[in-house]
This record gives structure tokens, C-alpha cells and sequence, in this order.
């Protein structure tokens, strides 16, 4: 899709609206103030050599490559005084929060959810592998969201923090793309939050999957929301 235009900021009012016009499918107006971004599972277990992702026998990669990119966008909003909000995937360590069918599946694909790991048991709060890469470690005060699930919202107390703060607009990084990162955003659509998925701050383990999943957040006139490159919204918050 063509983008034109740049960033530009509208005065509503007491609010300072920061627009992505270079966002697709269209202009991406936002309020700062309103705004979270939130960094979705870049966690050992997806992102390290050994972890979860990769005994399933996936390319971590991708997901390494677009580190420089998040901490980029992570700086830029601890800078400008964003919410920022980190999840975890993952589960008690005697799994009773993790349904059966699932526990089942990761067995099929070669590496059950608990079992022994490089890091620790796979998938399991409080295990090397269950933790965010030190890279995008969170700083104090930032709220990490342990999560059962592939979405942020199920589960946990992730609407609460974010209807305490007043948020309206969530800004998306993190892996991957078509599962974690995709399921939240679904979530959130539903519940009215309007929606940005940075395209090079998210990934998948197979590129296509990524950018399928990209094409679906935009289509039929932004179903989901927008997408837009990290340095456009970087520009427009800095």
C-alpha cells in the first residue's frame, strides 16, 4: 500500500493530538497521554537460542532482529513519558492454569510446556526462560502482565491497569506477530481500544506469517487498526 505524508500534530481542545500520516491504511491520530505501548513476550523462551520457540523447531532470528528496533521504541517512550507495559507467556509452575489441549499440543510439537529446558521448565513463571530478555528488561514501575494465554487481556488485570491510566490508543511491539501480538490486538479491538502495530517491531518466526498477519490488521479499511514503521511513531512522540 502507498503511504504519504509524514507526522503531524493537531491542538483539540486542551489535548495535543500526534498524527502518523504515513500510518496504513490511513492517518493514525493519537494522544500521547492516552497512549501505552505495550511490548508483547520478548522473553527468553522466544527470543534466546534454546528456548520454547526454538525446540519447536522455528528460526529465532527474526524475533532477535527486531531487538534494536523495540529498544529503540522503549527509549523513545520512557523518554517522552508513555505507559509502557511489558506480558509474559507462561504458567504456574504445577500448570494448573494451563489447559490440557494446550499442554497436549506442545508435547505433539516436540516441547512440552513444564519440561526441562536450557532455561529452566519451559514456559514456566519464574524460569530463566520465562523472562524478558535483558535487552528490553523492564525499569521499575513499568507493569509486567503474566499472561496464561496468547492474549494480554484473558486472565489478567491488563483492562484494569489500562482503564486506571485512561488509556484509549495502545501502541504494539513484540512476537509474534500472528499469535501473541495478533490475539491481543483482537482483544483489544473489541473492547474499543484503537490499535497500532509497529511493523518493525514486530515478528514472526516465518516472514510470511508476519506479514500476513500485518495485511489483515489493515485490510477492508483497518479492520484491527493501523500499521506503521517504529521510526514514524518514534518521530512522533520525541
Amino acid at each position: 500500500m502507498k503511504r504519504t505524508g509524514g507526522v503531524g500534530t493537531e491542538v483539540t481542545g486542551l489535548i495535543t493530538e500526534k498524527v502518523i500520516e504515513t500510518a496504513l491504511p490511513y492517518a493514525f491520530p493519537f494522544d500521547p497521554a492516552r497512549t501505552a505501548v505495550i511490548i508483547i513476550d520478548m522473553q527468553n523462551d522466544f527470543c534466546a537460542p534454546g528456548g520454547f520457540g526454538e525446540r519447536l523447531g522455528n528460526d529465532v532470528t527474526p524475533a532477535r532482529r527486531i531487538i534494536p528496533a523495540v529498544q529503540a521504541v522503549l527509549a523513545a517512550a520512557r523518554a517522552a513519558g508513555l505507559t509502557v507495559m511489558h506480558t509474559r507467556e507462561g504458567h504456574l509452575p504445577d500448570l494448573s492454569d494451563c489447559p490440557p489441549a494446550k499442554l497436549e499440543r506442545s508435547r505433539k510439537q516436540g516441547a512440552g510446556i513444564g519440561d526441562p529446558g536450557p532455561m529452566g521448565r519451559i514456559l514456566v513463571r519464574g524460569e530463566i526462560g520465562h523472562d524478558i530478555i535483558p535487552e528490553l528488561y523492564p525499569t521499575e514501575g513499568e507493569p509486567v502482565i503474566d499472561k496464561p494465554g496468547k492474549g494480554a487481556f484473558y486472565a489478567t488485570n491488563l483492562q484494569d491497569l489500562l482503564e486506571a491510566r485512561r488509556i484509549e490508543y495502545l501502541v504494539l511491539c513484540g512476537v509474534t506477530t500472528h499469535v501473541c501480538v495478533h490475539t491481543t490486538l483482537r482483544e483489544a479491538n473489541d473492547r474499543g481500544y484503537r490499535c497500532l502495530v509497529l511493523e518493525d517491531a514486530t515478528a514472526a518466526f516465518d516472514p510470511a506469517d508476519h506479514e500476513a498477519a500485518l495485511h489483515m490488521v489493515r485490510q477492508q479499511g483497518g479492520i484491527f487498526g493501523w500499521t506503521a514503521a517504529s521510526a514514524a511513531f518514534m518521530s512522533a512522540i520525541g
